[in-house]
């Protein structure tokens, strides 16, 4: 399984991990790109990702790697993080999982598809796409930008991601605002909630690197390990997302298990996952988002409805259900190679 260290793939992929090892499924992970894995040992190749300035002579060396790990563990399945690799010739079943793409994230942030620049990478998306014998998608949204961008037209199955139980969610909740996100990453609003925090009688806080960016009326937590953040969104009241884009959102689903109530971005994905167990705001409105949260914070009642709701839902995506999903996906693919070789 080929995975990333730069954001929450690397999460993904080491529970999906953990969890499929507890069913008999033996899975070695592949990390690419310039940060080293978050498990000390673990194999790793210092490289450009797909998405990134001129990586394409990093890509094609990357997938060289990545046969020979395949190779020497005689993997049954790859299971990749990615496009451009799977339209490699590995001699196994290849599965690409589309956690996110760069011309929807242009499409949702900028707003226009992104141009002529990225018709290399488009080109290698869609060629890698054509070339996986399975497509998953976190969400239906995920799925529908695919088809628009990609000209996908064959079956693309959608898998929610899931994580473990959230290890704290206290019933007294403090008077508090948290949100977790690049604070330069403006795909994730935090410009929108820094504006919006302005005036709220409750502090709110932000967890992740600031990139030499500065706040003027969050607080800035700076980047925490996950353990920690974990910790502080089982006991914040309200749990910030007004994202512009996110195909799936992991850490949402991480704020919902640890019972906070939430205010997220108005897009189809997160309308999709947890619509009536949330507030929405349109993204890049400060004002609305003043509001939102000022409502949470007046109406004790609402806001415990909301957690409440939203806690119950993301208890169904435990990352046993993804891996159950996931290891049905693999054993039928392997005996589908079984009845064709």
């Amino acid at each position: 399984m080929s995975t990333d260290a730069v954001g929450g793939v690397w999460t993904y992929a080491s529970e999906l991990r953990a969890e499929l090892a507890t069913a008999g499924v033996d899975v070695t992970l592949a990390t690419l790109g310039p940060q080293p894995p978050l498990e000390p040992g673990g194999r790793w190749l210092d490289c450009r990702l797909e998405w990134q300035d001129d990586p394409w002579d990093d890509v094609r060396a990357s997938g060289e790697w990545l046969r020979e790990q395949a190779r020497a563990v005689g993997a049954d399945v790859v299971h990749l993080n990615g496009y451009a690799h799977a339209a490699l010739d590995w001699n196994v079943p290849v599965v690409t999982v589309a956690h996110s793409c760069v011309l929807s994230w242009h499409e949702a942030v900028r707003g226009a598809p992104g141009g002529a620049a990225w018709a290399r990478y488009r080109d290698a998306v869609a060629t890698g796409l054509r070339g996986a014998d399975a497509i998953v998608t976190p969400t239906a949204a995920m799925r529908s930008a695919l088809r628009r961008h990609y000209d996908l037209t064959q079956r693309c199955r959608v898998i929610p991601n899931g994580v473990s139980a959230h290890p704290l969610a206290l019933a007294t909740r403090e008077r508090l605002v948290l949100a977790a996100g690049r604070l330069w990453d403006e795909a994730k609003g935090l410009d929108t909630l820094d504006a919006a925090a302005q005036g709220l009688p409750w502090p709110v806080e932000v967890a992740g690197a600031a990139g030499g960016r500065e706040a003027r009326y969050v607080r800035l937590l700076g980047h925490l390990q996950r353990v920690a953040l974990r910790a502080r969104m089982g006991r914040a009241a309200i749990f910030a997302h007004p994202t512009r884009y996110e195909p799936f959102g992991l850490v949402v689903l991480e704020a919902a298990l640890g019972g906070g109530a939430l205010v997220l971005g108005d897009i189809d994905s997160l309308r999709e996952q947890w619509d009536g167990a949330a507030v929405f705001v349109k993204p890049g409105d400060s004002a609305a988002l003043h509001a939102a949260l000022q409502g949470l914070v007046d109406d004790d009642p609402l806001r415990s409805k909301l957690a409440r709701a939203a806690r119950v839902r993301a208890q169904a995506r435990d990352v046993g259900t993804t891996a159950g999903a996931y290891r049905e996906l693999y054993e039928r693919l392997c005996a589908r190679r079984r009845v064709t070789a």
